[in-house]
């Protein structure tokens, strides 16, 4: 495949990607950050994938059930017609709990005719560093390595386990299923109870849908986003994940290659702020749990990132017998970057937590907690706001006095403010107000670059960055003021092509930069409607749209060429801006 084509299953506790020609080729199991046993997408020939097989005469095409994550493939060939509908299974208990095992279950659908296919069930342990083992037993086939690391995986059908291990010719006569589970069953499966859980989780998502804001303008595209932010979210500890893969390439050949499984305060914050708008209050209140879990003391230093269980050490290692994305090397796992100090996540972490005193008043939970945590940030704010950082597109070597990074602090400042005003706690505010105007008139006077006519990436930087788009929605500075103007025209002369943006085009340390960051294309479509030239912004971003895959499925970078997705997939960045972006229109 030359595109990202792929489709995302999952239940808040793991995910699969499935190929536009039905092939599991990434999974991780049991969680989202746990070993692969399925990776074909990182290594054609060692990543171990499940597909099935049909002649060529099929025709493949695939769609997602409506306001559901259930990804449905059908298999045509004008007389002989089947579907693959793939799950992982999520729904309700009768005591409120979630059913959600480590399970996908592909329940096979005849519609008429007699199809024939082949299955190509090869699953790869441990991210396929050792050989794994298939056999056939009386109830399932199991799959084990046991070289470095002991693990199994179980895969229970109600077709011929031999043919299906063996690769041999299938003629679907009724319909079938597959169910792969990362556990032995204690009950016994069967096709019936398979179609019973597709129903409850087809329940699920559609009530979880029915509850989500409707908008008159691009409601499909924005369900679809929302649908994908609620899949990144771990169910169990609150988290959010940036995305769901690791080293998906910016650039094909290139080195930036990261691991996205874990969750950046800054990404999640802004996922939580957006899906709260859309009116799901309980995915914001498990992630500010999530907060209150991993920042216990109150001179504890907060990192950028965390694990989905709260880990601290993300430490990278690299997996060099993978050979990457389109040979894309290295693969990597861990991510170095959770040692950097970036001083905008406080002001991202104070929005969200503004918001949901605003939006739930005393009905949030732990909101004494909240303002302990919202008093902590201003004191390091206070220490730190002055100094350097690594800024929110995490360079690897040189600090420096980066323009986003002053914005949010100025932010962390801001709603702190706001927040004591609202629970009636304003004994700090003359000398927090005093701060956030030190901040304001700071970035004011460096941030703006006299002879560029625009607020550039650093402090005396001639350098474009699409970060200051947000100088105007975080309230820094308003829409019409001609600060502001100058600098989106002047961010669209630096750093759009064809109608794509570039993060920066300054060299950082891997070189200079040669694909679109997608989120940034957003930020510049929503500062041009906010400055006024609405139908160019509409415009560019029904192209934009356009370039999602055929499941409206967003990546993190869009190669300036040929349009294909690149980097980490589905991207939580991505989505949150195209529902941000949308609903701007549908507002306007």
């Amino acid at each position: 495949m030359n595109n990202l084509d792929y489709g995302i299953i999952g239940n808040c506790k793991s995910a699969a990607l499935i190929s536009k020609k039905g092939a599991i080729d990434w999974c991780c199991l049991p969680n989202f950050d746990s070993s692969s046993v399925f990776a074909k997408i990182l290594d054609e020939d060692k990543g171990g994938t499940f597909e099935i097989l049909v002649s060529d005469d099929y025709k493949i095409s695939q769609k997602y059930i409506i306001k559901t994550n259930i990804l449905v493939t059908e298999y045509n060939n004008g007389t002989d017609v089947f579907e693959s509908i793939d799950f992982m299974p999520r729904y309700q208990n009768e005591d409120g709990s979630y059913h959600a095992p480590a399970d996908i279950i592909r329940y096979i659908k005849l519609i008429s005719g007699k199809p024939t296919f082949r299955i190509k069930y090869d699953p790869k342990l441990e991210y396929a560093k050792e050989d794994t083992y298939s056999k056939v037993t009386e109830n399932y086939i199991k799959s084990i390595t046991d070289k470095d690391k002991y693990d199994t995986l179980y895969l229970y059908s109600d077709l011929d386990l031999e043919t299906i291990l063996n690769s041999e010719e299938i003629t679907l006569t009724d319909n079938a299923y597959f169910l792969i589970s990362y556990h032995e069953k204690i009950l016994k499966q069967s096709l019936e109870l398979c179609y019973l859980k597709l129903q409850r989780t087809r329940v699920y998502w559609m009530d979880w849908s029915e509850k989500t804001t409707s908008y008159n303008l691009y409601n499909q595209e924005i369900l679809r986003s929302a649908l994908v932010l609620k899949l990144l979210s771990y169910e169990k500890s609150g988290a959010v994940l940036a995305a769901a893969t690791t080293s998906l390439p910016e650039t094909i050949g290139e080195v930036r290659n990261w691991d996205y499984r874990f969750c950046w305060i800054r990404d999640a914050s802004m996922v939580i702020k957006v899906i709260s708008d859309l009116g799901h209050k309980q995915v914001a209140q498990r992630f500010l749990r999530f907060i209150i879990d991993i920042i216990p003391d109150k001179d504890e230093k907060i990192q950028i990132m965390y694990g989905i269980n709260g880990e601290k050490d993300l430490t990278e290692k690299t997996l060099d017998h993978l050979s990457g994305y389109k040979n894309s090397s290295p693969v990597r796992i861990g991510n170095a970057a959770f040692h950097q100090k970036q001083n905008d996540i406080y002001g991202i972490l104070m929005n969200v937590i503004y918001q949901q005193f605003v939006k739930f008043d005393a009905a949030v939970d732990d909101s004494e907690s909240l303002w302990t945590i919202s008093k902590s940030i201003v004191h390091i704010v206070n220490v730190n706001w002055e100094k350097p950082d690594k800024g929110i597109w995490e360079f690897r070597t040189e600090e420096r006095h980066f323009t986003f990074s002053k914005l949010l602090c100025w932010v962390a400042v801001d709603r702190a403010i706001k927040i004591g005003e609202l629970i009636g706690k304003t004994n700090n505010n003359e000398r927090w107000k005093e701060l956030r105007d030190r901040i304001y008139n700071d970035i004011y006077e460096n941030a703006w670059n006299e002879e560029v006519q625009a607020y550039t990436q650093s402090y005396g930087s001639p350098d474009l960055d699409a970060s200051t788009l947000l100088m105007e929605s975080y309230g820094f500075i308003e829409a019409k003021d001609p600060r502001f103007v100058n600098t989106v025209k002047a961010t669209e002369r630096e750093l759009c092509n064809d109608g794509l943006l570039y993060r920066y085009k300054n060299k950082d340390d891997f070189g200079l930069p040669s694909s679109s960051f997608t989120i940034c294309s957003f930020w510049f479509i929503n500062s041009l409607n906010k400055i006024g030239e609405k139908e160019k912004a509409r415009k560019m971003f029904d192209q934009l749209l356009s370039y999602s895959n055929h499941l409206g499925l967003f990546s993190e970078d869009i190669d300036f060429k040929s349009k294909r997705l690149l980097g980490n997939f589905p991207q939580a960045y991505s989505h949150l801006a195209l529902i941000e972006t949308a609903v701007n229109f549908s507002e306007s």
